[in-house]
């Protein structure tokens, strides 16, 4: 039987598995150290909230205790611990996010039929992907190589995984303003899909 705790975020009560809070513990702990003094507390505080959000979202009558695979998700949806010191910088500096300096290619992960190859493009490009779907298709109709193009960038072509990774992508700056949404839209996406479980 694995030790449990309870912890205190942002003014709500959890329970949570021991080795789940010493992964979330290290993790807030690594933010901390990659953000100003000054700026600590602050900061710490509203990630803290953001946290609190999304394991609300997680638990149920069912599932009360947070275990080790919903902080690891938390995790993942927030990022690495280097990218909040990268949005304060872009926070305060306010800088023009050009596409030609900044814009990179991925992979849509949000927005794929297959790979998120054609997502990608249509992000890189500001184009729907449809069309690059189309693309795809008329070659491989045509050459016969469609098939092989794409798979050939799938293999290529990075996952945008993180927050930072998919404003890159569409040419856009991550900032701790995108982060506070981006948390903020996962939480209400978990409230509503665990509203539509007790629904159904």
């Amino acid at each position: 039987m694995k030790k449990m705790v309870s912890i205190n975020l942002a003014g709500m009560l959890f329970h949570i598995n021991e080795d789940a809070f010493h992964m979330l513990n290290s993790y807030l702990e690594s933010i901390g150290n990659n953000l100003p003094r000054e700026e600590r507390q602050e900061v710490l505080q509203e990630i803290e909230a953001r946290v609190a959000e999304l394991l609300s979202g997680m638990t149920n009558n069912k599932k009360q205790v947070i275990d080790l695979e919903q902080v690891k998700e938390v995790i993942h949806i927030l990022g690495d611990p280097e990218e909040f010191e990268e949005s304060r910088e872009n926070q305060s500096k306010k800088e023009d996010f050009t596409m030609s300096h900044n814009k990179r290619l991925y992979r849509d992960p949000d927005n794929r039929v297959l790979g998120g190859v054609c997502g990608g493009l249509g992000a890189y490009f500001n184009i729907d992907p449809v069309l690059f779907r189309l693309i795809f298709i008329i070659i491989f109709l045509v050459f016969g190589t469609g098939l092989i193009i794409y798979l050939v960038l799938w293999l290529i072509t990075p996952e945008a995984l993180t927050m930072s990774q998919k404003m890159e992508m569409k040419g856009q700056q991550f900032t701790f303003d995108d982060f506070k949404k981006k948390a903020r839209s996962e939480y209400e996406d978990m409230k509503n899909h665990f509203k539509g479980q007790k629904d159904s």
